[in-house]
């Protein structure tokens, strides 16, 4: 079972996508607001590169840890696994140039937003500093906006904020044994 949601009201409409393949246009009608919006059947450019973003958050944090894209107004829940060195944040838009996509409709995300530096300090402990891009809107940590110039050391459930988007460092497993 899939759900669809209203664009007008939020409201989530639930149906059976086994019936219908890929490419099919289908209309629905809101029970709620009674708003007729249109949907394509098929999967996002994205979906293979985040295929198990929504089933197996634990899994990302074995290596490096991840970066959990929390749902709101523009997207759904994403998790990305992060990379030992410069893990580039942004907003997906087809030739952008970062490694670390985010699937959204968010527009007051850029599309290079932030950089998460994944590193292994003398004792191999992994470290993770965040840094602005820079970008038009701004990152935040923890609500506090971020200059230009500074690197946040973050921890394990650190929140991140760009333009109206959450994310949340979820360390890898090495990472939280080591405190």
């Amino acid at each position: 079972m899939k759900r669809v949601r209203c664009p007008k009201c939020d409201n989530y409409i639930v149906f059976d996508e086994t019936q219908y393949t890929d490419g099919q246009s289908l209309v629905f009608v809101c029970n709620h607001c009674h708003k007729e919006f249109g949907i394509r059947i098929g999967k996002s450019k994205l979906t293979n590169r985040h295929e198990e973003k929504t089933l197996d958050e634990q899994a990302y944090r074995q290596d490096y840890g991840s970066i959990v894209v929390v749902e709101n107004r523009f997207a759904f829940k994403q998790v990305i696994p992060l990379d030992l060195g410069e893990n580039e944040f942004g907003r997906y838009v087809q030739g952008t140039n970062i490694n670390k996509p985010i699937e959204t409709r968010d527009p007051s995300i850029d599309t290079f937003h932030c950089v998460i530096n994944v590193k292994k300090n003398k004792q191999g402990k992994l470290l993770y500093i965040l840094r602005d891009a820079p970008s038009d809107t701004g990152t935040f940590y923890m609500n506090d906006i971020l200059r230009d110039v500074d690197r946040v050391n973050l921890e394990d459930g650190a929140i991140i904020t760009i333009g109206a988007t959450t994310l949340i460092l979820r360390a890898a497993e090495s990472a939280n044994e080591a405190h």
